[in-house]
């Protein structure tokens, strides 16, 4: 149904699709460290706000992109052979099991476009990636938020919603789970997809799957048509500023949304960087470890400070700020720490609004952040 109430927005006499777009928010960003320099002059930034790697990428990758450079003229290739046959291997599937998407964002647009009309629904757990919420309100559909369970999904209680709403279309499933870091063992999520109706899709989102190898849940796929595995090079891969995800699924639902997918949407240099990427998993290893290594003394650090945090197990930590002055929050430190040159993500918008996630950096940005924050502290 068309929606009339636009006067905030000054439409008229142009109406969105849906009412519900209209209590969109615009996605909010991890602050760019340009901005930072704008507003406080800091030229010494740590940016540590949206779970890039700050390894940066593999040399592989420089060479890569660096051979493309005098084909810029020419469209990629819309298929994307060379990557989805490097993807094929490395993931034991099929080359039409796999969709590309301009990051998994897009992805996960494409799968609710194509599967969520304004009738249904989309299921999806209290503190996971914003953009599930934001995805129910875009295609007019019910958005179905289940209470988390320890910060993290409440499996269970999902299930109930689904069979509570029988016109759920989609469930949305972050391991790990963004903001929190908590994870769901393999046969837990196993369970799950079997106890709901096979006309759900099941979408888990494994983001930071190569910092937990253990919550690879590939073999899903093989079992039910109705699972879908998002992925993205933004994070371990460190290639966030070239948007490049991709799909695992059945061939039937890989060959609808390859239907909905726009062409062209991963862009040559993209495609070659991925595919260099995806074969260099010893630097993936070395990665890993370092965020391993970083993440335990992080842990020892927070403990040291007094401050609570959740057990992480992907590139970030989410950590309360706790303070016994009343006039002093999160977001009091949060801003504390950008006028210092580091960069944090406040969780307001998620209903936390006494955490903060901070992303695993290398040692000297971590230490930088721990100085920073136990001076801030010390002076409130």
């Amino acid at each position: 149904m068309k929606s009339s109430s636009t006067t905030q927005l000054d439409l008229a006499p142009l109406t969105p699709a849906y009412d519900s777009i209209l209590e969109l928010s615009p996605y909010q960003t991890g602050k760019p460290v340009e901005e930072l320099t704008r507003e406080y002059g800091v030229s010494d930034v740590v940016k540590l706000a949206s779970n890039e790697n700050p390894m940066g990428c593999s040399p592989q990758v420089t060479l890569a992109i660096t051979e493309q450079l005098g084909q810029l003229a020419r469209y990629p290739d819309g298929n994307g052979y060379y990557l989805k046959q490097t993807l094929s291997d490395f993931n034991d599937v099929t080359v039409d099991q796999i969709t590309l998407g301009n990051g998994s964002n897009d992805l996960l647009d494409i799968l609710a476009r194509s599967f969520v009309g304004a009738d249904d629904a989309i299921v999806y757990s209290e503190y996971a990636f914003v953009v599930y919420s934001m995805l129910a309100k875009m295609q007019g559909a019910t958005g179905v938020e289940v209470p988390a369970q320890n910060y993290g999904h409440n499996l269970k209680a999902m299930s109930q919603a689904v069979t509570d709403n029988p016109n759920t279309k989609v469930v949305f499933i972050a391991n790990p789970n963004n903001p929190t870091g908590t994870q769901l063992g393999q046969k837990a999520l196993r369970d799950f997809v079997a106890g709901v109706p096979s006309s759900v899709l099941v979408v888990l989102d494994e983001a930071y799957i190569e910092y937990s190898p253990e919550s690879n849940n590939r073999a899903l796929i093989d079992e039910f048509d109705n699972v879908v595995i998002v992925r993205t090079f933004s994070k371990a891969y460190g290639l966030a500023g070239l948007r490049v995800g991709y799909a695992l699924s059945s061939v039937a639902v890989a060959k609808l949304i390859n239907r909905v997918r726009q062409p062209f949407n991963v862009s040559r240099i993209g495609l070659a960087a991925a595919t260099a990427a995806l074969a260099d998993q010893s630097f993936i290893k070395a990665v890993r470890e370092t965020n391993d290594e970083q993440m335990r003394w992080l842990e020892k650090q927070f403990d040291a400070l007094g401050l609570r945090f959740i057990k992480s197990y992907a590139n970030f930590i989410m950590v309360e700020i706790n303070m016994e002055m009343e006039d002093t929050t999160a977001i009091d430190i949060h801003q504390a720490l950008l006028e210092q040159g580091v960069i944090v993500r406040p969780l307001a918008g998620y209903g936390l609004h006494s955490w903060l996630r901070i992303t695993v950096g290398v040692a000297e940005e971590n230490l930088r952040l721990i100085d920073t924050l136990r001076s801030i502290l010390n002076d409130n």
